[in-house]
């Protein structure tokens, strides 16, 4: 299985449409165009066919984390006890 079917079965699980993955990317900082995201989404023998990166995948799965959850919060350092 590719990254590439992961992220559609993602895709489709999660009930995403193509504004909705480039908003959750750019929860990470992470930007791409919407031609670049439907090339990933095309079947290996179209001519436009772009294979989805590692990066990419990662990127995805960590937005998703902070669209479903909220950002991490920040963790307080112990307190030294005198």
């Amino acid at each position: 299985m590719t990254n590439n079917d992961i992220f559609k079965k993602l895709r489709v699980a999660l009930h995403l449409r193509n504004e909705d993955i480039i908003e959750i990317l750019k929860l990470v900082d992470f930007e791409i165009s919407k031609s670049s995201l439907q090339a990933i989404f095309q079947k290996e023998d179209h001519p436009n066919y772009k294979p989805c990166g590692d990066q990419l995948l990662r990127n995805f799965l960590n937005g998703l984390i902070i669209h479903k959850r909220g950002p991490m919060p920040n963790k307080k350092a112990p307190v030294k006890k005198k």
